[in-house]
């Protein structure tokens, strides 16, 4: 480190912070000592000290960088909600028979061979699950502060100015889930209001100057009630004698009505972003008055993507609060747990595409550059500011971004329209090319990724194999899936995607358009990273890119083999986008590619096309009032990708880990043959929404909850099938897992699929007795 520095007195204004942090290691260091501790390779010891090391290394660098107020407690194991569950006593009692905390958590997070896990979700509109607390008649509410006293002292103990992050009651308690006949977990508040008390006191006796309460959920859209709670909940903390100074963030929208309820309290500082966000639902005397004796912590870098900050925009920005606020410190939007650390690395970028990009390192620099600039004069930055001007018009002038004759083309593709028949008229055309059973099984996708694909892909990208062994080793991979498949007796087959490095990836890097990076890592939950690409110009699809592997798999096998596509709306979520147009016109591009893919297949022989889009929840609007326009060319992309094959080709999607009612009649317009969904770890809950809408068509519940090692057991599987058979006709039933199994072990998929087949069977046999 190249100063020493201390915490600040309390309530000391700083001047650049950033709201969170990645967590997993530019290696991604944290994914494999979680996983060597669950699998028995790294004792307790050696997970703790990779965990130290891997804090401090970022806390040093942030300091280096310049920053004056450093977040702390924002690492994680394995999720932030669940860490905030573990501190209030909140953990299910199902794991409460597990002595040891650290495997409780981990229970909790991802079951055991006994023990169900807890849901898992997506943190408002982003890529990012966290896993959803229990709150129940019996959940006795008690703290439990070790970790982030411990990450404290382990900060101020090394130098570093440390700011204490904690999830916020509001927000944890709306997005927790009541259970057991519980009441809606927000009903509890006063129960936990105690436990934040004595957290600040014994956070400022440890040394904390300011403590961030992150509260996201006041972004979206609040009942009366829930405000009167905004200003309840903080005017009570804000009148604690002994306490830290308070600073209440948001992220991923405008605070709206709760900025005012935020304000009358005496918190010290409020956090906005300010790239999706704005101030304006406020008018200016109002602004000046709520926020003249505030800390401002002005997110003006974008936290979510990957794009260069226009830095003379938002310095004009920041100037313009200094008149509205006590004082101003300038930040990232949310925290760079969405974004990768560094572009360091990221050598095979062409220098033009490289200079437009900003990552999780960079993004520090620029706040640094921003608050110094502030300080002492655009003067002190100069080189920075021209730099970033200079990249800025490259952009804007570049000929990748601009294609007249792609437009045109996709302009005439749309009008010629994308519906197809109705629904019944297809069912009864596919029922007779297809021939299938009564509740017919199939799984999601992918088969488990084993060693041997892995080291396959790692020597063709080292050359020291060709592409033509390349595609030796993975058709013989398909071969072994698809013979797994026809021994244990499902009905409808996939190929297993051994080729896939990712559902996004694989296709961006065949997109024209898109770019792949080499260690663009980022957290999608637990241990689970991946690599978003980047979206920067116009997309094409020059040429077939699923086609030989999936006919290959057709070729082995005279039972119907899907075809596997990623939809418009799910690759432009799981990847960074452009930010230089709106998002429904790169999704009508993506779509076009995959419609031409899907043709592709079809005049391959393919007659059952799945097309996923699991992110269809991920990317609605926070806002209801934002929902509408948002929904309407979700459904069109996916409808303009799957019109373009014939009526007795069955086209699927699928969707998982979302809160599926408030898209539920979205779902049912994208018009799929068969929709399979998530519903294991949510007890069929979704199949409701789709009875009260009138859902008519195919639905796959998922029976089996891949994110657990737990193998579920026959006569469990049945149950559920059981439970869905209340809401879904036998005709319109499939079974099937709750996602792709790539992750899983090949025993564990093997005995999970083995029960699966054995409950229909039973099932079937029940409904003809």
């Amino acid at each position: 480190m190249s100063s020493t520095v201390t915490s600040a007195s309390v309530g000391a204004p700083f001047t650049a912070t950033v709201t969170g942090t990645a967590r997993i290691g530019p290696r991604r260091e944290l994914k494999r000592a979680v996983e060597g501790y669950w699998a028995g390779r790294v004792d307790r010891a050696g997970l703790e000290r990779i965990a130290a090391g891997l804090r401090m290394d970022v806390q040093r660098a942030l300091v280096d960088a310049g920053l004056d107020s450093v977040p702390v407690n924002t690492f994680s194991y394995y999720d932030q909600m669940l860490d905030t569950a573990a501190m209030l006593g909140a953990l299910p009692a199902r794991v409460a028979h597990l002595e040891d905390g650290l495997d409780r958590y981990f229970a909790a997070a991802r079951g055991d061979a006994d023990t169900t896990p807890l849901e898992m979700t997506k943190w408002f509109d982003t890529n990012y699950h966290y896993i959803v607390p229990e709150i129940g008649p019996d959940t006795n509410f008690r703290l439990d502060a070790g970790k982030v006293l411990g990450e404290l002292k382990e900060s101020l103990d090394a130098g570093i100015p440390a700011r204490p992050v904690i999830i916020g009651p509001i927000t944890f308690l709306l997005l927790a889930k009541a259970v057991d006949g519980g009441a809606d977990p927000i009903g509890r508040i006063a129960e936990i209001w105690p436990l934040y008390d004595e957290l600040l006191g014994r956070l400022r006796d440890a040394g904390a100057g300011w403590v961030q309460l992150d509260e996201p959920a006041l972004v979206g859209d609040l009942t009366p009630d829930q405000l009167a709670l905004v200003a309840r909940t903080y005017g009570r903390f804000a009148g604690l004698e002994h306490r830290p100074a308070l600073l209440v963030t948001s992220y991923f929208g405008s605070l709206g009505p709760a900025l005012e309820e935020l304000a009358t309290t005496g918190v010290e500082g409020i956090g906005i972003d300010l790239v999706r966000g704005n101030l304006d639902e406020l008018d200016e005397n109002t602004r000046s008055q709520v926020l003249r004796d505030k800390l401002l912590v002005a997110g003006v870098v974008n936290g979510r993507n990957v794009w260069r900050t226009d830095l003379d925009k938002a310095l004009a920005l920041l100037d313009g609060l200094d008149d509205l606020a006590g004082s101003v410190a300038v930040s990232t939007s949310c925290s760079l747990l969405h974004v990768p650390y560094s572009l360091a690395d990221e050598t095979g970028l062409d220098d033009a595409l490289r200079s437009w990009l900003a990552f999780g390192h960079e993004k520090v620099r620029e706040v640094v550059t921003l608050a110094t600039a502030r300080r002492h004069g655009a003067e002190a930055v100069g080189a920075a500011l021209d730099e970033c001007r200079a990249a800025l018009v490259s952009r804007s002038r570049d000929p990748r971004l601009h294609e007249d004759d792609l437009r045109a083309r996709l302009a005439d593709t749309a009008e010629r329209g994308a519906r197809r028949s109705a629904y019944e008229q297809r069912r009864e055309l596919q029922d007779k090319v297809l021939g299938l059973p009564v509740l017919p099984t199939t799984t999601i996708g992918s088969y488990p990724q084993t060693a041997a694909i892995r080291g396959a892909r790692v020597a063709l990208r080292k050359n020291e194999i060709d592409a033509r062994e390349y595609t030796r080793r993975m058709k013989s991979e398909i071969a072994q899936v698809i013979e797994l498949q026809e021994r244990l007796g499902l009905d409808v087959l996939v190929h297993g995607e051994p080729e896939r490095n990712d559902m996004v990836q694989y296709f961006a890097e065949q997109f024209e358009g898109f770019v792949a990076t080499q260690y663009g890592w980022v957290q999608s939950y637990g241990s689970r990273c991946v690599r978003p690409p980047i979206l920067f110009g116009e997309v094409r699809r020059p040429r077939p890119m699923t086609v030989e592997w999936i006919r290959h798999a057709q070729s082995l096998t005279s039972k119907p083999v899907k075809g596997m596509l990623t939809g418009p709306v799910t690759i432009l979520a799981w990847s960074f986008v452009r930010d230089d147009q709106p998002l429904a016109e790169s999704a009508q591009q993506v779509a076009l590619a995959i419609r031409e893919e899907a043709q592709d297949l079809e005049s391959s022989g393919i007659r059952v096309i799945q097309v996923d889009e699991p992110a269809l929840r991920e990317l609605l609007p926070i806002r209801s009032a934002d929902r509408a326009a948002y929904l309407e060319w979700a459904v069109g992309a996916f409808r303009l990708a799957t019109g373009g094959v014939a009526d007795d080709t069955q086209v699927h999607t699928h969707l998982c880990y979302s809160e599926f009612g408030e898209v539920i009649q979205a779902i049912a317009d994208l018009d799929a043959d068969v929709t399979s969904i998530e519903a294991a770890r949510s007890r069929m809950e979704v199949l409701d929404d789709l009875t009260q809408i009138g859902f008519a068509a195919g639905v796959g519940p998922g029976v089996y909850d891949i994110h657990s090692p737990r193998v579920p057991t026959v006569d469990e599987v049945a149950a559920s099938l059981r439970l869905a058979l209340r809401a879904v006709p036998a005709a319109r039933l499939w079974v099937n897992p709750d996602c792709g199994l790539k992750t899983r072990a090949p025993q564990e998929v093997e005995a999970a699929l083995s029960n699966v087949v054995q409950a229909a069977d039973r099932v079937r046999s029940e409904l003809t007795a």
